[in-house]
């Protein structure tokens, strides 16, 4: 058995990891790397191994750092199985078409550029037609139902608790080259116990050989009442100053949990009840549809919030507006009253939000609000570091607005809740793979697990790197 890591080491997007056993190839993730545009562009483009000689892909979720270069798998002949949740393909159906409509766009706005410097246009990663192509592959299986992805190897999904649909992958695999049965383990990204909407992760006891995400291996989040407390007083003080609250936020996830909360703190009458909230993302409402679509996913709290609301619906209230269409996002730009506004990508790297960033970032009365994780060499994490000057669309402006940060709400395990799932592991894994954080952190979880658990064979893996198991 061999594993190679071609994404998600030492920093947290682009997971990809490819697996060779028993002479068949299956793909872990295939995610966006995202960072600086001109590095992004380049490894996107070139995959590093033959897509053609892939023969299943398994999707721990829909998130673009896990399955948005789905469709430039396809597009270089890779023609197997896509193998996820029901809830996973609903959210990349309309996920990776987004993801297609920014690349071509971005693409042909970085084209007009290059004609006036006299160089070649440039093609995009994917096409919307390269997207629409890559839904044929998918197959959806439930939570706990083995599935076999081909002889000698059976999947099992768990309950991740990240966003809807997300899966801890468990295969079940006899290896014909060492005459054993192993399991390995992939986390995807684990979820919080105790949040809201979704179910809490799943606590396995056994696995072999274990892929583990460090996102936040070094810190720990903030109580979630404590997060929800931080987020009224950021929306009061805001609405006093008459000012606006521009969020850049997940659409999938993020977003509805967002949707959620300032419902409760609009119920229980701890923020102004006349203060407009927006979600201005296609990509965001067509999200949240598919949330409404799958209630057996809920968690208690909310399955008894809905009962108790007398709307029915925990991510629609009476000043709640939902804007699809381009007239409508700029209406938003006219507005002078308080209000929130809730607008994707959650790294301020493209979408509507940079359009609401550039009309506020320099009113001192607003406030940006950064309620997720933000990579290097992106423009959300230049705010999350109060970068004197931004540079927006190209243009440069001050960044005069207030800066706040929630971590709270994070949709990713801590340190300490990373800690808790593995220490339910009955016995240790012989091999253990810190993927999917920055090096301080997946290093810092490396040396926790072996310092406080008693793993040993714990590593850090290099972009490329692969091992023999």
């Amino acid at each position: 058995m061999q594993i190679q890591f071609h994404g998600a080491v030492r920093t947290v997007t682009g997971s990809q990891h490819l697996l060779t056993v028993n002479g068949r190839n299956i793909l872990l993730d295939c995610g966006l790397y995202q960072g600086s545009r001109q590095e992004t562009y380049a490894r996107n483009q070139n995959l590093p191994y033959d897509a053609a000689a892939v023969d299943v892909l398994v999707l721990s979720h829909a998130h673009i750092d896990h399955s948005g270069n789905i469709p430039n798998l396809v597009k270089n002949g890779f023609r197997g199985d896509i193998v996820c949740t029901y809830a996973t393909r609903d959210l990349c159906s309309i996920m990776l078409r987004d993801s297609a409509k920014i690349q071509e766009y971005d693409i042909e706005f970085l084209n007009k550029k290059r004609v006036k410097k006299n160089l070649p246009p440039l093609e995009p990663i994917y096409r919307m037609a390269d997207a629409i192509e890559s839904l044929k592959y998918f197959i959806g299986i439930g939570y706990e139902r083995p599935y076999r992805l081909m002889p000698g190897v059976t999947l099992t999904f768990y309950d991740a608790g990240h966003i809807l649909g997300s899966a801890i992958v468990a295969l079940d695999i006899e290896d014909e080259d060492s005459k054993r049965s192993r399991r390995l383990v992939f986390s995807g990204d684990l979820g919080r116990p105790n949040r809201p909407i979704l179910r809490d992760p799943t606590f396995l006891d056994e696995a072999d050989i274990l892929l583990i995400e460090s996102t936040y291996g070094n810190r720990v989040h903030a109580d979630l009442d404590e997060a929800s407390k931080k987020l009224e007083r950021i929306i009061n003080e805001t609405y006093k100053r008459g000012g606006k609250i521009i969020v850049p936020a997940f659409a999938v996830g993020r977003t509805q949990e967002l949707v959620y909360r300032i419902h409760q703190l609009v119920k229980s009458g701890d923020i102004p009840p006349n203060m407009p909230v927006y979600v201005d993302s296609p990509l965001a409402i067509d999200a949240t549809g598919i949330y409404r679509l799958h209630p057996e996913a809920y968690d208690e709290e909310i399955a008894q919030f809905i009962l108790e609301n007398r709307h029915g619906d925990p991510f629609g209230f009476e000043m709640m507006r939902y804007t699809r269409t381009t007239t409508e996002s700029k209406e938003l730009n006219f507005l002078r009253e308080p209000a929130i506004i809730i607008s994707a990508s959650g790294m301020a790297e493209a979408g509507r939000i940079l359009h609401h960033l550039k009309n506020n970032v320099e009113d001192s009365r607003c406030t940006i609000l950064i309620v997720g994780w933000q990579a290097a060499d992106t423009l959300g994490r230049r705010i999350v570091e109060k970068t004197p000057i931004l540079k927006i669309f190209g243009e440069e402006y001050q960044l005069k607005a207030n800066v706040a940060t929630i971590n709270g709400f994070s949709a990713h395990a801590d340190r300490a809740e990373l800690l808790a799932w593995t220490g339910a592991l009955r016995r240790r894994p012989s091999h253990t793979f810190i993927v999917h954080g920055e090096t301080d952190a997946s290093v810092s979880l490396a040396n926790a697990l072996q310092d406080e658990q008693g793993f040993t064979n714990v590593v850090v893996p290099e972009l490329g790197q692969q091992f023999v198991i």
